[in-house]
Order: C-alpha cells, then structure tokens, then sequence
C-alpha cells in the first residue's frame, strides 16, 4: 500500500524559504503513472494545489510559480517542495498527494498533513 509523509519545520520565519519532504513508501515516484503533488490548507480557507511533478516536467499553481520549487530525488523515494519569501498568509497545513497522472479523478493517496506557521 502506498503511504506518503511529509516531514519539516513546523515554524519559519517571515522572509525564510519553507522546505519540506515528502517520503513516499509502496510504489516507486519515478513513473509516469502519476503525479506526485503539494497541497496547503490555510486557517479558515479551503485546499489549495501549489504543484506537482512526475518524471518529464513540473507544474505549478501561476500564483506561486515565482516562489516555488518542487523536486525529487529518485534514490530516496522523496519529492519536495521549497517556498521562498514566506510571510504570515503561508500559514497552513501542508499536504503531499498522489494523483493518477491524465485522470480527473483528483489524488488517491495522501500524506497526513504538516502544519507550518510563519512566525517571527
């Protein structure tokens, strides 16, 4: 069965970049079958997809794209994600997903969540 986690800071301060890890165990990343994603939830609002990646290419959210970055290292079973110039409004929990690439059907397996607050 795949399982996703997401791992990182829980607190960054305003200005710092946001990196986090997601580690995905029982199916390798490195497919085109699917599309490998990072979703927030900020306080009060609903889910927001910031990007995803698969073995060609990256996609993100145009409200973002200048501040994020998702990549992954094969050997590891990880993708990330990094967040630059954060500032309080990218407060949320950050989920990592996977979605069955050309299928809108949205993300079949998802991370449990990683709350990360922007603080000074």
């Amino acid at each position: 069965q795949v399982q996703l986690q997401e791992s990182g800071p829980g607190l960054v301060k305003p200005s710092q970049t946001l990196s986090l890890t997601c580690t995905v165990s029982g199916g390798s990343i490195t497919t085109d079958s699917y599309t490998w994603n990072w979703i927030r939830q900020p306080p009060g609002k609903g889910m927001e997809w910031m990007g995803d990646i698969t073995y060609d290419r990256t996609y993100y959210m145009p409200a973002l794209k200048s501040r994020t970055s998702i990549s992954w290292d094969a050997s590891k079973n990880q993708f990330y994600l990094q967040l630059t110039s954060v500032t309080p409004d990218d407060t949320a929990v950050y989920y990592c997903a996977r979605k069955v690439a050309g299928v809108d059907n949205g993300m079949d397996y998802w991370g449990q969540g990683t709350q990360v607050t922007v603080s000074s």
